[in-house]
């Protein structure tokens, strides 16, 4: 298991891009974004399980519901 922080410029960025790692490995999928002061940027962090073979190129890459995400406070 390793986790993924990703930094990008806009918030769809940055998700678009941890889903799509979720299409190499099972993933948790994106977190809710996050952004932390006196850094530009936008962040969304994932949990990939690099155990398991990777998915289907087809497959669809799913967020983790906003039910199941916590909110966090980074960089303080």
């Amino acid at each position: 298991m390793v986790v993924i922080d990703v930094t990008a410029a806009d918030e769809a960025t940055a998700t678009l891009a941890a889903a799509e790692l979720g299409r190499l490995w099972r993933s948790s999928g994106p977190s809710a974004p996050w952004h932390t002061p006196g850094r530009p940027g936008v962040s969304v962090r994932a949990y990939l399980d690099l155990r398991h073979r990777p998915v289907a190129v087809t497959d669809e890459v799913h967020p983790l519901p906003a039910s199941r995400r916590r909110d966090r406070a980074h960089g303080k």
